[in-house]
Parts: structure tokens; C-alpha cells; sequence
């Protein structure tokens, strides 16, 4: 290969590595790997067309980081807070039947809109996950639901060094760690707070509220919440 790698082949070489990353997990919770998964031919051919229309340069990017997958959203397509009407869109990929539309990406997709654009927005931003592979748990009522990392303390313990070693190599990407943006800004927050205080991985960690909290229970402040977005994508403070 001539020249530095891609941050598109950076990417994409990570999903690789994902895909042979298997997790020890407590009794009752699975992990959700799209990039092994039953779909793997067709998360690959999606994951590709995005990347390489968004990130075939290498210029450095901030983070954005949710937590971890949705079971039928990221963790089916491949591709961070994308769902299967954009991704088709974005793509020419046919994904119909793998992955639903999802509040959090119509939230985000209006931030972005507002922002200036997906190129303008993906010029300057990668989006990823503290744990960047799909957790579930069985309920009560024998189904399984999404679960985030820190949602069970011995399923923290277990998943750490996955997920520390997960944020470096996404640091690897070539990315502007003057800032990253947390979505979600409770656990997932403190959580990568307390990493960065013992790694200094960014100089800044600016928390952003989670898509879902603000439609399920804020729907009348969305407004109020993509100002808040913005100003802080815009480096103007929050």
C-alpha cells in the first residue's frame, strides 16, 4: 500500500480484529458480533461502501462514543448509530430485513443535518462505543433484552481489559484526542472518566445526554437537546 493507511482501512482492519474477538461473559448474557455473526458477508459489503465513501483520507477525527450496540441496530449492520433506511440509502447495500429504524439514529440524524451534513459531520467525526460489540441478558421472562457494559458488576469486571484495549486501538484510528464526545452522560460517562483519569488517552471528555433518554422522556425539549449537541460538536461549550 502506498501512502498512510485510510482512516476507512483503520476502521475497517479494526471490524476486522472485532470479528475474531470472542468474550467471556457471566451466565445469562451474550455477546452480539456482527462482524462474525450470521450477516458477517453482508455487514462486510455495508461496512465497506460507508467507510470508504466517508473516510478514504487521513485526516484526523474526534470520537463520539455511546456505550455499546443496540442487538437490532449497530450490532446487526456494522456501522454506529446507522439505521437500515439510511444505511440503504448511504450505500445501495439492500440490508432490508436485518436491522429497524431506531429514535436515538432519527435524534442523531438531525443533529447531523443541522451540523452541516453527513460528509461535513463524518469529515470531523467518527462514531463508535466504549464497547463496540452488542451485549444481551436474558429477563425475567427468558428474553433477551440489550444491556450495556456496566449494567452488572461481574460483567464489568470481565469486559475491562476488552474495553480499555478496545478505546486504544480506536485512539489508532489517527484521532484528535483533544475531545471526545460521551453519549450518555451517567454510567457510560463515569466509566470512561475513570479510564481516562489512569490512561490520559483525551484531554477532554464532554458528556452528551443518550438519544433514547431525550425522545422516550424529553420529547418536547429535543429542540433544547440538539442546541446542546451542536454547541458542543462546535467546541462553543454546553
Amino acid at each position: 500500500m502506498n501512502g498512510p493507511a485510510t482512516i476507512a482501512q483503520r476502521i475497517l482492519q479494526f471490524n476486522e480484529e472485532l470479528a475474531e474477538t470472542t468474550l467471556e461473559l457471566p451466565p445469562g448474557f451474550r455477546a452480539v458480533n456482527p462482524f462474525s455473526g450470521p450477516q458477517k458477508e453482508r455487514v462486510r459489503e455495508v461496512t465497506t461502501a460507508f467507510y470508504n465513501k466517508y473516510y478514504d483520507d487521513d485526516k484526523p477525527r474526534r470520537l463520539v462514543l455511546g456505550s455499546s450496540p443496540a442487538r437490532r441496530g449497530t450490532a446487526v449492520t456494522g456501522v454506529p448509530f446507522e439505521d437500515a433506511t439510511l444505511l440503504e440509502s448511504e450505500t445501495g447495500v439492500d440490508i432490508d430485513g436485518y436491522a429497524v429504524s431506531r429514535s436515538s439514529a432519527g435524534f442523531l440524524h438531525d443533529v447531523i443535518r443541522c451540523y452541516g451534513g453527513r460528509s461535513k459531520f463524518y469529515t470531523d467525526f467518527v462514531m463508535s462505543f466504549v464497547c463496540p460489540l452488542g451485549l444481551v441478558r436474558m429477563n425475567a421472562k427468558e428474553k433477551e433484552v440489550n444491556c450495556n457494559y456496566y449494567e452488572n458488576k461481574k460483567l464489568l469486571e470481565l469486559l475491562r481489559s476488552f474495553l480499555v484495549d478496545s478505546l486504544e486501538r480506536q485512539i489508532a484510528f489517527g484521532t484528535d484526542t483533544s475531545v471526545c464526545y460521551c453519549i450518555g452522560s451517567g454510567e457510560n460517562f463515569t466509566f470512561l472518566s475513570k479510564v481516562n483519569e489512569e490512561r490520559r488517552f483525551f484531554r477532554k471528555i464532554v458528556p452528551l445526554e443518550h438519544p433514547r433518554f431525550i425522545t422516550q422522556y424529553n420529547g418536547d425539549r429535543k429542540g433544547e437537546f440538539a442546541e446542546k449537541y451542536l454547541r458542543a460538536l462546535r467546541g462553543q461549550g454546553v
